[in-house]
């Protein structure tokens, strides 16, 4: 057992794929020379050779065309698009292609690819790079998507996930790189599409996911030294989604409130929200609570763009408003 950070997390796993199976490879701008755009594939150019570590040409959809075509072909890549914002440029190839092509062949053809991103604001990157987008992909049928907030769980979600024979997307949030947590060195893996309580308590259930796990456990701890104690659910993966931990967690403490960094519109706050009116209606103590991000482009200026991002104190403001605790 030892304390690392999310990258070397991140890095430990992709090492291990390279390590353990010779159909893996990397390809991505900037992956090998330049050691990555946020240092994970540090080293691997040396390690492993230009063969299994490419550096592609600045152009997304290239870059997830080819990654598709040599899945079909047996290979097992893993491609890093730097920011989710720009896996707008391969939406086609995701979307239709990627994600379709296992159910149209009627299972002939697989296509084991992930793709590495990074996604969410608080970086002072400006609206075309702080977006959390991860949340579309999350509504297409045929792709998995896998959102770690701390070094133990993306390593034990990133081992799943190369074994997967379905397109993964795994969104690392840019803010908790350096984040630390306890990895044991015994190997483990995680489930996709099982959630982690986080935290116990019986008087609101905080549900949240990357970042946010960690603004929902930081309300918590201001609720706890008011008397209020928090059950705060870790989702883990958006696709597939665990709902019934959820559910069971408000069955206990008959108030949810979801916590995400995605506008409010349209967010997996909204679907989470609707799942547990219609299963656990008959158990709230009142309307379900949704904090997300604020409706605006995210500002460069670094006050304005924290003001636009969900805070432990909005979630405590919105309890409060919903519930008067």
């Amino acid at each position: 057992m030892g304390e690392i950070g999310l990258r070397e997390a991140v890095s430990r796993g992709l090492r291990e794929a390279l390590d353990e199976d010779d159909r893996v490879f990397i390809m991505g701008e900037d992956v090998g020379t330049f050691k990555g755009a946020y240092a994970v594939t540090s080293g691997f150019l040396e390690e492993y050779g230009p063969d299994r570590i490419i550096d592609s040409p600045i152009s997304e959809s290239a870059v997830v065309g080819a990654s598709i075509g040599a899945a079909l072909g047996g290979l097992r890549p893993v491609i890093e698009i730097m920011t989710v914002n720009f896996m707008l440029l391969a939406m086609d190839q995701v979307v239709n292609h990627a994600a379709k092509l296992r159910y149209m062949s009627n299972g002939q053809l697989k296509v084991p690819i992930i793709i590495r991103t990074v996604t969410g604001g608080g970086g002072q990157l400006g609206a075309t790079h702080s977006q959390s987008l991860e949340v579309w992909f999350a509504t297409v049928p045929g792709l998995k998507v896998i959102v770690p907030s701390d070094p133990y769980d993306a390593l034990g979600l990133l081992r799943t996930a190369i074994k997967d024979d379905d397109p993964v997307i795994f969104a690392e949030h840019a803010l908790l790189y350096r984040i630390k947590g306890e990895v044991p060195d015994e190997r483990y893996e995680i489930p996709l599409g099982q959630a982690k309580l986080k935290r116990t308590g019986s008087d609101i259930t905080l549900v949240a996911y990357s970042r946010m796990v960690h603004i929902a456990l930081e309300a918590a701890e201001i609720l706890s030294g008011r008397g209020i104690e928090a059950d705060v659910v870790d989702l883990r993966t958006l696709r597939p989604l665990d709902t019934s931990t959820v559910i069971e967690s408000v069955k206990k403490t008959n108030r949810a409130v979801v916590v995400e960094e995605f506008w409010r519109t349209g967010g997996m706050a909204a679907e989470i929200a609707s799942t547990i009116q219609e299963t656990a209606f008959d158990y709230l103590d009142g309307p379900v609570g949704r904090v997300g991000g604020i409706e605006v482009p995210a500002p460069y200026n670094g006050t304005l763009e924290a003001a636009t991002l969900p805070t432990a104190n909005r979630v405590v403001e919105t309890i409060k408003n919903l519930y008067g605790i």
